[in-house]
C-alpha cells in the first residue's frame, strides 16, 4: 500500500477499473465510420519534476485533451489543471431557438479544473471542481471519502448533488489477481434510480485476464484482455442489455501500450 492518500481520483477507482475499464463504452465525441466507432486515448505521465511534482498530458481524440499538475505529499494530494472538452449545439443542450440560429456549431470549451485530498494512506477525504471558462459558470463539484486497506477499498463519492456512489473493492488473491468488485449508485433525480453493479475479474494465465459483470438494469458484460508483447494489451469485450432484446449487443476491441 503506498504512502499518502493518493489523489481524488483514486478515490473508488479500483472498483470503477474493475467494473467498466476497457468494457465496450466510447465518449459522447468519437469517430465513426459507418458501423464502426473508435476513438484514441494518449497520455502522458512524467513524474517528479520536483520532489512530488508530477505532470499529465491527456489527449482523448476527438474528444477531449487535458495538461495537469499533481503535487503528492504524506497527507495532501493536489491536482490543477486546464481541459479542452469537445462540444456541440445538438448535444449541449442548447434551447431550440439557438440550435435553429446556429445548427451546425461545435467547438471546444475550455474548463479548469482543480481537486484535493487529506488524510493517510488508511483513510482520506477530498472534492473536486471544474470552472467552464466560456460561461463562467462551475460546471463540476465532486466530494468522496475512502477507506484503504491492502486487500479491501470502500468509497463513498457525491457527484454534483445529484448522483451518490458506494463502491467496494475486495481483492481476494492478488497472485491470480483475483478480485470482487460492487457499485451502488442513486440518483436524486429521474425519480431516484438506484443501480446496483457487481463484478469479477481473473487471471486465467499469467498473461490472460477475464472480467465479467452485471446490474440491476439487465446489463450482461464480459471481457477478455491478453498481454500479447511486453507492456501491449489486447482486450475484448461484448455487452447485452436482457431487458431491451431488440437492442443489439455491443462488442467492443481495445489496445494499450503502456510503456
Amino acid at each position: 500500500m503506498s504512502n499518502g492518500p493518493g489523489l481524488f481520483i483514486d478515490i473508488g477507482r479500483k472498483a470503477i477499473d474493475l467494473l467498466y475499464k476497457d468494457y465496450a463504452q466510447l465518449p459522447p465525441f468519437h469517430l465513426q465510420f459507418e458501423n464502426f466507432e473508435c476513438c484514441f486515448d494518449l497520455s502522458c505521465h512524467v513524474e517528479d519534476i520536483m520532489p512530488g511534482l508530477h505532470t499529465l498530458f491527456r489527449f482523448n481524440i476527438p474528444d477531449s485533451g487535458k495538461v495537469e499538475l499533481r503535487l503528492l505529499h504524506d497527507y495532501i494530494g493536489i491536482t490543477s489543471g486546464i481541459e479542452l472538452k469537445a462540444f456541440s449545439s445538438v448535444s449541449t443542450g442548447l434551447d431550440t431557438k439557438l440550435k435553429a440560429n446556429r445548427p451546425s456549431e461545435s467547438g471546444f470549451e475550455p474548463f479548469v479544473n482543480f481537486s484535493g485530498v487529506v488524510g493517510s494512506n488508511l483513510f482520506s477525504l477530498g472534492a473536486e471542481v471544474a470552472f467552464d471558462v466560456s460561461s463562467l459558470t462551475f460546471a463540476k463539484y465532486k466530494a468522496g471519502l475512502r477507506f484503504n486497506t491492502d486487500s479491501l477499498i470502500a468509497s463513498l463519492t457525491l457527484d454534483d448533488r445529484n448522483t451518490v456512489r458506494a463502491s467496494y473493492y475486495k481483492a481476494v488473491n492478488p497472485l491470480t489477481r483475483t478480485a470482487i468488485a460492487a457499485e451502488l449508485k442513486h440518483g436524486f433525480s429521474n425519480n431516484g434510480k438506484t443501480t446496483f453493479t457487481v463484478g469479477g475479474q481473473r487471471a486465467l494465465f499469467p498473461s490472460t485476464l477475464v472480467k465479467a459483470r452485471m446490474d440491476t438494469n439487465g446489463t450482461v458484460g464480459a471481457l477478455i484482455q491478453q498481454d500479447l508483447l511486453k507492456k501491449f494489451y489486447l482486450s475484448i469485450s461484448g455487452e447485452v442489455d436482457f431487458r431491451d432484446m431488440n437492442r443489439p449487443p455491443k462488442v467492443g476491441f481495445s489496445m494499450a501500450l503502456q510503456p
